[in-house]
């Protein structure tokens, strides 16, 4: 059977005010695949994942999503293409019902009534709280929403960048229910992510960042027998 290769970066480099945060970044992301890219604070995934997704310009390199290179267009023809991105910061319109910050992801075309009834499925808390103000929301809830408004613009990959900040051990481990649900329904996904365990359990394969450089890389089960990674990031020695 012929593997897809939906993503592919290829020695992406990227970073601010001339100073690279990455350096010769390459990686891929098969169809139907669920990949970490795992790193300590400062590793440089956020700056890997906004330069993937049109929100940095990178300094060299390719981005090629479903065979189209994709490097340093803007955000919203990545979007388009079928990119999504949940940043860890989620970016709600706290001011806004639930639905309206569903709507928005959608944009520029009308929501999908189908795609919303998927949404309210897979978060049925949001539907209950349809009607609420997204800043009124707990954590958990906001990153439901910020997830479920990623959904809405119809993504072939969706990619998070920590998507269990600062939530509690249980809401964390229902983030990735709902993502295995996601998965379950066909959607390719990327996340970046600290909860080391947490993410292995739900991934396939994974990637080490560490001060910008991609130094390890393999399947899950891999990556959690190697001595490197169990010291750093699973606390075992």
């Amino acid at each position: 059977m012929r593997i897809s290769r939906v993503l592919e970066v290829r020695d992406l480099a990227a970073g601010y005010q001339g100073n690279d945060v990455v350096h010769d970044i390459s990686f891929h992301v098969n169809e139907g695949e669920a990949v970490m890219i795992m790193g300590s604070n400062g590793a440089g995934k956020t700056t890997l994942f906004r330069t993937m997704c049109g929100l940095n310009q990178p300094s060299s390199g390719a981005v090629v999503f479903d065979g189209k290179e994709l490097t340093g267009q803007p955000a919203q023809k990545i979007v388009r293409a079928g990119l999504g991105f949940v940043p860890a910061e989620r970016h709600l319109f706290p001011r806004m019902r639930v639905q309206e910050n569903l709507s928005l992801g959608a944009y520029p075309r009308r929501p999908d009534p189908e795609t919303l009834s998927v949404v309210y499925d897979i978060f049925p808390r949001l539907a209950e709280r349809r009607g609420q103000r997204a800043g009124t929301l707990s954590g958990g809830e906001q990153q439901m929403l910020a997830i479920g408004r990623a959904l809405m613009s119809q993504p072939r990959l969706l990619v998070l960048d920590e998507p269990t900040t600062g939530l509690a051990p249980k809401l964390a481990h229902e983030a990735y229910e709902a993502l295995a649900i996601i998965r379950g329904q066909g959607l390719t996904l990327l996340v970046a992510e600290q909860q080391v365990p947490l993410a292995m359990e739900f991934t396939d394969r994974g990637y080490v960042l560490e001060d910008g450089v991609i130094n390890l890389e393999g399947t899950s089960e891999e990556l959690a027998n190697d001595p490197r990674v169990r010291r750093a990031y699973l606390g075992v020695t």
